[in-house]
């Protein structure tokens, strides 16, 4: 089964910056909604910004904000 699910989140940086730069982001892909909503968890509890979506050419396309990736969560 192919992947049709992402999540990306931001990774915490360690040590000292000089620059300011943008925040680093890691992607993971799943093959189904369920797998990517239980990782989306363990991100959001690890206290991580989260959003996620899904790959092209999966239709409908989705696409959940940070913002409303608690309320996607709790959807059946």
């Amino acid at each position: 089964m192919s992947a049709i699910w992402y999540v990306t989140f931001e990774i915490r940086q360690r040590g000292l910056l000089l620059q300011r730069t943008r925040s680093p982001r890691e992607t993971r892909t799943f093959a189904t909604e369920a797998e990517a909503k239980e990782f989306a968890r363990s991100k959001l509890d690890e206290g991580l910004v989260v959003f996620a979506g899904t790959l092209n050419p999966y239709l409908p396309r989705q696409l959940i904000p940070s913002q409303h990736i608690a309320d996607w969560l709790v959807e059946p």
